[in-house]
């Protein structure tokens, strides 16, 4: 035991800054500094790895770069940049004015640059895996140690908010982000819901599952079964229902994925897919009454989320096609006043950033995605790359991506401690080739 826990002790001060951070988000989220801490430390990690990339030898050796940037890193990046020059010029068009441009930007630096920061990190510097891992399960065992207190605190008559922090005035998305909460209560039935670190209770539920992903990668079990369960705990307290789609699917899919190179798989899917000739209408009966009983889980919710995307894309069709509208705006009193572009990462996209801003996430996720299926294809590497492209999907479905990124960076580093294996096994196997030109004929 005592050697499993040296081998995933940080070696450097940038392994060790991540892991402290995560080990720490209680204590953060205790001070409302959590929407703080991970714009702060994007730039600050990011900084470090443009600087190490620039220095090369010359900085110290623990923190020299891995390598040069993957290719997927860049096209983060550059989807990035685009998103602001997206930003910028929907600003122009509705001549939003300076003072809002420059709000907007500061938006865009905490929110949409940190899906390339984070993943430039774990590209760069010399990060592993199994310290994130061990982080995770660290802070899967402070979620379980608060758990009992937050569980109680709705029967015990303790208040739903605590306190929001003065942190609030350097401005964010709303005072959620900064606040401090036992629990809440559902407006819908009326019974508590819990949020654990989260702005509310979706959320968490993500963050449950990335939890677990996190802690299926632990060898050692005593860690892997705290973050198992704090990860469940976060999932069924939250009362979520993508929060149990994403559980069953992103844990399982990345583990199913091998059989795709499995002679014997293949034949049971034909099988299958002979079966549905005969099955395929009451499959499809059963698959429909399904999906009405999961919308009307929370009919309310849905029928919100649902007029807010049909009222978004079609004023982006018939107002502003190319560069979106610059900004979220108010929304009438059918969708609860809730602002049009919120609530779907990809109608808010078309509606605030318009088709440019679209294709500026599309394209570089779905590289992500094509990247971890492939690998997760061929071996248990790709698992939880996979199970994380499978949450953030899963997330731009039913939340804004841009203001939740700052919970989901360890995450977004793994994506890039991923691309950088893969770069290397790529440049592995180019320097076994030229060997095996360059050496002798035997003959």
């Amino acid at each position: 035991m005592a050697r499993a826990l040296h081998t995933v002790r940080p070696q450097n001060p940038a392994e060790g800054t991540l892991y402290k951070t995560i080990v720490l988000t209680w204590v953060f989220y205790l001070f409302g500094a959590l929407y703080v801490v991970g714009p702060v430390l994007a730039w600050l990690m990011g900084g470090l790895a443009a600087l190490v990339l620039y220095l090369g030898p010359a900085v110290r050796a623990d923190l020299r770069a891995t390598g040069a940037v993957p290719p997927i890193v860049w096209g983060w990046t550059l989807g990035m940049i685009v998103m602001l020059i997206a930003l910028w010029a929907g600003h122009m068009d509705w001549a939003l004015g300076t003072k809002q441009t420059i709000k907007s930007s500061i938006g865009w630096a905490k929110g949409w640059a940190l899906l390339a920061l984070f993943p430039l990190i774990g590209a760069v510097l010399p990060i592993r895996r199994e310290v994130l891992v061990r982080a995770q399960c660290r802070l899967g065992m402070w979620t379980l140690i608060l758990a009992p207190i937050l569980l109680a605190a709705p029967y015990v008559g303790m208040p739903e908010k605590i306190f929001t922090s003065p942190l609030k005035a350097i401005g964010g998305p709303g005072p959620e982000y900064f606040s401090v909460y036992f629990f809440t209560f559902d407006p819908a039935s009326w019974t508590p819901r819990w949020q654990f670190y989260a702005p509310w209770s979706p959320f968490a539920a993500l963050l449950g599952v990335v939890q677990v992903l996190f802690a299926l990668e632990e060898k050692d079990r005593r860690w892997m079964a705290m973050g198992v369960a704090a990860g469940v705990l976060m999932i069924l307290a939250s009362k979520s229902r993508m929060g149990l789609v994403g559980l069953v699917a992103c844990t399982i899919a990345p583990r199913m994925m091998p059989l795709i190179f499995r002679g014997w798989a293949w034949m049971v899917l034909a099988g299958l897919s002979a079966s549905l000739s005969v099955l395929g209408g009451w499959l499809g009966e059963k698959i429909e009454a399904f999906v009405g009983a999961f919308k009307g889980a929370r009919a309310d919710s849905t029928r919100v989320r649902e007029t807010l995307q049909r009222i978004a894309h079609e004023r982006w069709q018939n107002e502003a096609v190319w560069f979106g509208h610059g900004t979220v705006h108010p929304g009438p009193h059918i969708v609860e006043y809730m602002p049009i572009g919120s609530h779907h990462t990809w109608f808010g996209l078309l509606f605030v950033k318009g088709l440019t801003g679209f294709f500026a996430l599309l394209v570089p996720l779905v590289w992500q995605t094509a990247l971890a299926l492939w690998d997760a294809a061929r071996g248990p590497r790709g698992r939880l790359p996979l199970g994380i492209v499978m949450v953030i999907v899963l997330l731009s479905m039913g939340e804004n991506l841009e203001i939740e990124v700052y919970l989901l960076w360890p995450a977004l580093v793994i994506l890039g401690i991923h691309a950088r294996e893969l770069a290397d096994e790529t440049a592995a196997k180019r320097a076994d080739k030229a060997q095996g030109q360059l050496a002798p004929d035997p003959a």
